[in-house]
């Protein structure tokens, strides 16, 4: 399976200091852009263009893991959007998975130390805990950044993304995907239809602005997806098969256009360490 590897960041521990001098010039000048010339953003000074360290892959925290060593200074930044399941299709993915997955599997919740086992025998808490929760769909790499990049980043993706609007986004199959560290598999839902293309050109979007501050850009060919659970390891042939049968099963439950579920895109986001900025409020054509 060709999968596309995700990088699970986890917080920095310390906060943001307040601006510096540099930091203020920087914001002044994406600020004076013209709001309707998206495709010039204005270079970062030379002191915010940082070389891309080596990585430490050692790093884990719960049962994510950061593809870098926490460093005295550094943030872990984040871009994405938000996804919110919907209530009616939370029932319908509780009940399909309760039914499909083998329970030998012993599969983790995405961000819950605890297993699809544990949860099986009580079906309002395996709906709460596997979907009543937020998930996102990345638009950069979790990465490592200095504390004095963060206002030009913050302020260059909000200047790029202001004229942005709202657009469905469809989740249409299962499949698996392994991180790069190959340390983790994870089981996820995946959007092969309707926003597939606007979701591609964002990440396009952020890629410029990554690479303005010496940040790696994303994966080739993204497959933007939500995690769901996740297996020790490469588990791609124990996971493969249960991607296929819940596939299968929703096949039959005859969904218009093969899509499972649908949900709305209102708003862009970055995390730098525990800090949440808002990028944009889309808002309809």
């Amino acid at each position: 399976m060709d999968a596309l590897r995700a990088n699970y960041g986890s917080d920095s521990e310390d906060s943001e200091d307040s601006p510096t001098a540099s930091q203020k010039t920087s914001l002044a000048l994406s600020s004076s852009a013209n709001p309707r010339d998206r495709s010039r953003l204005p270079p970062p000074p030379v002191d915010l263009l940082q070389p891309q360290n080596a990585l430490d892959f050692s790093t884990s925290q719960g049962n994510r893991i950061r593809s870098f060593a926490h460093v005295e200074g550094n943030y872990a930044l984040h871009v994405f959007i938000p996804v919110r399941i919907p209530s009616t299709t939370r029932k319908q993915l509780a009940s399909s998975m309760n039914k499909n997955l083998p329970l030998a599997l012993d599969l983790y919740v995405v961000d819950v130390d605890i297993t699809l086992r544990e949860l099986h025998n009580d079906s309002k808490q395996f709906e709460q805990v596997l979907f009543g929760r937020d998930f996102h769909i990345s638009l950069g790499r979790t990465v490592p950044i200095k504390v004095h990049q963060i206002v030009s980043i913050v302020s260059m993706l909000r200047q790029r993304f202001q004229l942005e609007r709202r657009y469905w986004m469809e989740f249409n199959k299962w499949d698996v995907f392994i991180n790069d560290e190959h340390t983790r598999s994870f089981l996820s839902l995946e959007i092969t239809g309707g926003g597939l293309s606007e979701i591609s050109k964002q990440i396009c979007m952020v890629n410029e602005v990554y690479r303005l501050h010496g940040l790696p850009e994303f994966y080739k060919n993204p497959r933007p997806h939500i995690s769901v659970v996740w297996a020790p390891g490469d588990a791609n042939y124990l996971l493969k098969p249960a991607a296929e049968e819940l596939n299968r099963s929703w096949s039959c439950a005859n969904l218009p256009g093969g899509c499972i579920f649908t949900s709305k895109l209102t708003s862009i986001e970055c995390k730098i360490g525990k800090k949440l900025h808002t990028i944009c409020k889309l808002h309809d054509q």
